[in-house]
């Protein structure tokens, strides 16, 4: 049962947001054989001042080996 938390910029609209785990969504149930119910999406709205304390540093950086597609930023 994946449940996938997308972590972004804030500013997207609730239509954007449903398109966007719609989307990951049928990724998941296209390359992980999932059935649609057994997915679920959450996404969070992160401050771009917030950004590298709250995403990049505990997420991107302190867990490398659940990284499977690195940014191509650096932040720091």
């Amino acid at each position: 049962m994946p449940h996938v938390i997308v972590k972004m910029y804030a500013g997207k609209s609730s239509q954007q947001k449903s398109a966007i785990a719609e989307e990951i969504t049928k990724a998941l149930m296209t390359a992980a054989n999932y059935g649609e119910g057994s997915v679920s999406v959450s996404i969070e709205d992160v401050a771009p001042d917030d950004w590298v304390e709250q995403v990049y540093k505990p997420d991107i950086l302190a867990k490398p080996e659940t990284l499977y597609k690195k940014p191509g930023y650096n932040p720091l």
